[in-house]
């Protein structure tokens, strides 16, 4: 069997030229900005505009571009590698949302390639419709374009996955061994924010991204005694989840504590973990007497990872609907746009 995989990511510019086009795409999704797109094109148009100076300056502290094309790239070669050991003839395609190769570029591909069957597989742990949902509203439409009419599954979300929590883990207990002789530390889980008012209408993220963190610390060997998750990236005057990473950063300062922050809900390193985490944020916790600050990496393309997510396809090609990390739909009654609802292709 021809097995393709699409991998769904954000996206990020490749060089200080691409920042606007890049916000503008970021900005046009209608799981971002819910306008209809008689207002949300323009309004994409001059938020990229007014932001692009700062954006451009942000990426040129990290090389005058995002690393997270390449980094996806290459946990695409490595599930590929692991697929071929289980005796399947699979390739892997990436489609980025808000930059190139985006999914029309993508399904091109799939369809030159005539695959027997399509797993589409979120590079977003915990399901989000700002995140996978758009991702896969973006593939469908440019499947459908390319009259792609091979078996698809999915995989959903995967927050307690085997593979990712120990990938996660083991990197966690890693930077233990760099913790400084009398001081105290908290674990911070830091997840990339969003509105509340997109929580209050059933996304089951901010649920999941906590799941994630109980399953991390349960997993470890030497269990954090002080953790907790907090929230990251906000961006505009509306109220967004809480407790805000930078808050809870200050906090520590107050209290004395060290910090040992980890990226759960992202799996490759780009410009929220090498810009906001490490340097914008490593910068206020000197400012407020933070007495250690140790950034975990992202899980990238550790074996237990990739292994993980291996596995999941393999669930995924051998049926015709959606898969998660459990039995099923894992989402509460409550979350009312679980992306296991949101049909099998």
């Amino acid at each position: 069997m021809k097995l393709a995989v699409v991998l769904f990511n954000l996206g990020g510019p490749e060089s200080l030229e691409d920042v606007e086009p890049f916000l503008r795409n970021l900005f046009s999704d209608p799981a971002i900005v819910t306008l209809p797109w008689i207002f949300r094109l323009p309004l994409a148009r001059l938020i990229a505009k007014r932001r692009g100076p700062v954006a451009r300056a942000i990426y040129a502290q990290i090389g005058g571009g995002s690393p997270i094309r390449r980094e996806t790239e290459a946990q695409a070669r490595a599930l590929e590698q692991i697929l071929g050991r289980e005796g399947l003839e699979a390739r892997a395609f990436v489609a980025m949302r808000a930059s190139a190769p985006d999914s029309n570029d993508a399904a091109r591909a799939v369809a030159d390639w005539k695959p027997d069957r399509i797993v589409l597989l979120p590079l977003y742990p915990q399901f989000s419709t700002t995140t996978s949902a758009s991702s896969l509203d973006a593939w469908r439409k440019a499947a459908a374009m390319q009259k792609l009419r091979v078996p698809v599954s999915r995989v959903c979300c995967y927050p307690w996955d085997a593979g990712f929590v120990a990938a996660q883990a083991k990197l966690v207990t890693d930077a233990f061994g760099a913790r400084k002789s009398g001081v105290s530390y908290r674990v911070l889980f830091s997840a990339h924010g969003l509105p509340k008012r997109i929580v209050a209408r059933g996304d089951p993220y901010a649920w999941q991204v906590e799941r994630s963190a109980d399953a991390i610390v349960s997993a470890m060997a030497e269990k954090p005694e002080d953790w907790r998750v907090s929230y990251q990236s906000r961006v505009g005057p509306l109220q967004w989840l809480e407790p805000a990473t930078d808050s809870e950063i200050c906090r520590a300062g107050a209290e004395g504590k060290g910090l040992i922050i980890v990226p759960i809900a992202f799996v490759s390193e780009h410009s929220e973990t090498l810009v906001e985490l490490d340097l914008d944020y490593g910068k206020l916790a000197r400012a407020h007497g933070v007495p250690d600050y140790i950034r975990v990496a992202t899980v990238s393309v550790q074996g237990g990872f990739i292994e993980g997510l291996a596995q999941l396809v393999l669930k995924a090609a051998a049926g015709n609907g959606a898969v998660t990390c459990g039995e099923g739909r894992i989402c509460p009654a409550n979350q009312t746009r679980c992306g296991f609802d949101r049909g099998a292709k």
